[in-house]
């Protein structure tokens, strides 16, 4: 007999999805309230644990939907009182729906597609990252093209008149850790555009038709805010390619969304600088039709050996050292293979040996006026060093000079030790399958 409590409950669950995404909040209201109740009789009488266990999972998603519902429609409630208040004292007037007329006479945002903006306004990026075109090695053709797309259309609009328009779609792929993101970040520092930056994670909602909204939000405040960048990371997640057996309904229309709104065809062909700069670890996986909305596919490729020279020099950044030009590029020499991220680990590494080589230090020597505010400061050193005196950190700290201990500057040691234990994290076989796509699909970077 339960299992007709589970019939009922899905069938008012369908209903109330539909009203729900139709915008019939208060007939969707009373139908997750009959399902609701539905449920709650089915749970009683359900044994099996994982089923239950699934089962009230649902029950709470519903519960949490039905109570976002309640507070939209009294919402609306208040907005038709306020509107009939204000007419009646002889100010605006209510309209169809609860909303009220602006001041030039326009229909308001409704709360849904207000909270949808809300939530995509987040993802502008209001503050610039402070990565320049410099602060990225190496990529010179990704770097060229995107200055080509990104400055050029805002600041020589006049270039770009007939049949020459801007470009509208760029696909950054490439190993882990090559720098995709990180040229992002400089494309958000030096354009003069609104940028958003957008995880996959936060185009994906648990209620159903609630994805869709949240895509067709971000393009919409793009256009409103154009010129403007859209960058989406990890865009395999969202855009892999569709009729696969574990693909869900929910995953479908998400990708058809995007491809339309790539393709500007729900506003009419208006002509909006919106730029979609997107990154992806995977590009094989995805979608064909979404891999076609990109005009350009950039391979962002393993670092060559100048760039390297030049990402330890970076990662080094103001710390002491006394590594000279030469001690760089054998360093770039002995890390072929090595990504970008591998370098900043294994400079992050470096960067803690000097401690290390203090805390085990036997013997100190005296540094005159190099301590903070013109203080002696003490170095560890090899006991044979001019000036050496037998001393430990713990010594130093007990009779109160730790605040005048510095660690000793970096050196090519430092390095080759380090090196001695790195590996890259990225194999020949990996790079193959980048080399076949930008054989097939791409261009280099």
């Amino acid at each position: 007999m339960y299992s007709n409590f589970k019939d009922k409950a899905t069938e008012f669950i369908k209903a109330a999805v539909d009203a729900d995404n139709k915008g019939n909040y208060e007939e969707a209201f009373k139908l997750y309230m009959n399902a609701l109740e539905y449920l709650k009789t089915h749970l009683k009488y359900e044994k099996n644990p994982k089923s239950k266990e699934l089962l009230t999972t649902k029950f709470t998603e519903y519960l949490e939907r039905a109570e976002e519902l309640k507070q939209i429609i009294s919402q609306n409630k208040q907005k038709v009182v306020q509107a009939s208040v204000d007419a009646n004292g002889g100010a605006q007037k209510a309209k169809p729906g609860g909303s009220k007329g602006g001041e030039n006479g326009e229909d308001k945002e409704d709360p849904e597609k207000a909270r949808l903006r809300e939530a995509m306004g987040q993802a502008i990026v209001s503050e610039k990252p402070n990565v320049k075109w410099d602060d990225v090695a190496g990529l010179d053709s990704a770097k060229e093209a995107l200055k080509e797309a990104v400055i050029l259309p805002v600041k020589y609009p006049q270039f770009f008149t007939g049949k020459r328009k801007a470009w509208s779609g760029f696909l950054l792929y490439g190993p882990p850790g090559t720098g995709k993101s990180h040229l992002a970040r400089a494309v958000a520092t030096e354009a003069d555009s609104t940028f958003f930056s957008v995880s996959s994670s936060a185009l994906v909602s648990k209620w159903m038709g609630e994805s869709e909204k949240l895509v067709m939000s971000l393009f919409a405040l793009a256009r409103d805010n154009s010129p403007s960048i859209i960058f989406i990371d990890e865009i395999d997640s969202l855009c892999g390619a569709r009729g696969g057996s574990g693909e869900s309904e929910a995953a479908r229309r998400i990708k058809t969304e995007i491809l339309v709104q790539m393709d500007g065809v729900t506003k009419g062909g208006e002509d909006k600088q919106v730029l979609v700069l997107a990154a992806t670890n995977t590009p094989y996986q995805l979608d064909q039709a979404v891999r076609r909305r990109f005009d350009r596919r950039i391979y962002i490729a393993l670092p060559d050996e100048a760039a390297r020279a030049h990402m330890f020099k970076v990662h080094l950044g103001e710390t002491p050292h006394a590594l000279s030009v030469e001690d760089f590029h054998f360093l770039a020499s002995q890390t072929d293979h090595f990504s970008g991220s591998d370098i900043s680990v294994m400079v992050k590494d470096v960067l803690f040996q000097p401690v290390r080589k203090t805390q085990e230090a036997t013997h100190f020597r005296t540094a005159l006026g190099a301590g903070p505010n013109g203080l002696d400061a003490y170095i560890p050193c090899s006991p044979g060093d001019p000036g050496a005196f037998a001393a430990t950190l713990d010594g130093l700290d007990q009779a109160g000079y730790s605040k005048n201990v510095l660690p000793p500057p970096i050196t090519r040691g430092d390095f080759e030790r380090v090196l001695a234990r790195a590996r890259p994290t990225v194999s020949e076989s990996d790079l193959q399958v980048f080399k076949d796509f930008t054989r097939e699909f791409g261009e280099k970077g």
